[in-house]
């Protein structure tokens, strides 16, 4: 397989896109911002020296003549909407020659997903719809292949914006699903970036797949331990059982409160008791895309630094 050197990130006005930018110019490749025609944001995500190209999503004509002398697209599209408009893009990909595509599907492994999760499988639905659609068209274009990434839950984000729900440092206060003894897979952001790279530097041994890759494994336990240890602090801890978790999700989806629910069923998807979401050896891709593990005392200590905590 040709080398790939030119890539276009497909979304990204958060802080995932911004860092899988930094990445993948610090590993020498060549980068353009592909941004929605109408985007409103003001968060700023691409250098000064990254060409930005705003797009129709829905235009099937307007992406494939943005991703034109591209090899890869890396969508971190993040709103439903777009989501969907994967699809579209992903066929203007294969018609524009693209060698890879990468969909927005860091997260939690969408190929995984427990036979009770009946919601969270509804909430992913897209998400699995555009592997499934991905798959479909590399059977049918030669030269075009995808990769799937499962990143688990994003560390360092998710403490910065308490969207994990386990520890309020400002309260000092944690909650722990079930036994809290569940380990669990996952990734800091910067890591994610690293693998995104090492996919495009890995093409062959990538292509076509649905890979794994984490940080460390974690247990809600061993986070709540750290961050005492670390601030010399007890937190006070209340214990949820999964199935209360996951009926509060149900009716925040009632109340229409989508993201809210997410959480929920995101929480017990992870850390219910017997969830069996680490990240096992015989699963993990580090060692295929030269990624190595990360220290996890490290990556909570510098999260508390980051909060003042320390």
């Amino acid at each position: 397989m040709v080398p790939i050197k030119t890539v276009a990130v497909l979304g990204g006005s958060r802080n995932l896109g911004s860092s899988i930018v930094h990445e993948l110019l610090s590993a020498g490749f060549t980068v353009t911002g592909i941004t929605r025609e109408a985007s409103t944001s003001s968060t700023p995500t691409f250098p000064d020296s990254v060409p930005i190209k705003k797009v129709d999503y829905t235009s099937f004509d307007a992406l494939k003549a943005a991703f034109r002398n591209q090899d890869a697209v890396v969508s971190v599209v993040g709103v439903a909407a777009a989501v969907v408009d994967q699809k579209i893009a992903i066929d203007a990909a294969a018609e524009a020659g693209i060698k890879r595509f990468i969909p927005s599907e860091f997260g939690i492994n969408t190929r995984k997903l427990r036979p009770l999760s009946h919601s969270l499988r509804k909430i992913l639905g897209d998400k699995i719809a555009v592997v499934n659609y991905l798959e479909e068209k590399a059977q049918e274009v030669d030269g075009f292949t995808w990769t799937g990434l499962s990143t688990g839950l994003f560390l360092d984000w998710g403490l910065d914006d308490s969207g994990l729900g386990i520890i309020n440092l400002k309260d000092k206060t944690a909650t722990v699903v079930d036994s809290g003894d569940e380990k669990f897979q996952a990734s800091n952001l910067a890591q994610v970036s690293r693998a995104v790279v090492g996919i495009l530097k890995h093409p062959e041994a990538t292509a076509n797949r649905y890979l794994a890759m984490a940080s460390f494994n974690i247990s809600q336990n061993e986070l709540i331990a750290m961050v005492e240890e670390l601030t010399k602090s007890k937190l006070a801890v209340t214990r949820v059982r999964w199935s209360d978790l996951e009926l509060a999700g149900e009716l925040k989806l009632v109340a229409e409160d989508g993201p809210a629910a997410f959480v929920d069923f995101l929480r017990v998807h992870t850390s219910a008791d017997g969830a069996g979401n680490a990240l096992s050896e015989e699963e993990s891709a580090n060692g295929l895309i030269g990624l190595p593990y990360e220290d996890v005392k490290s990556s909570v200590e510098s999260w508390l630094r980051r909060e003042g905590a320390l």
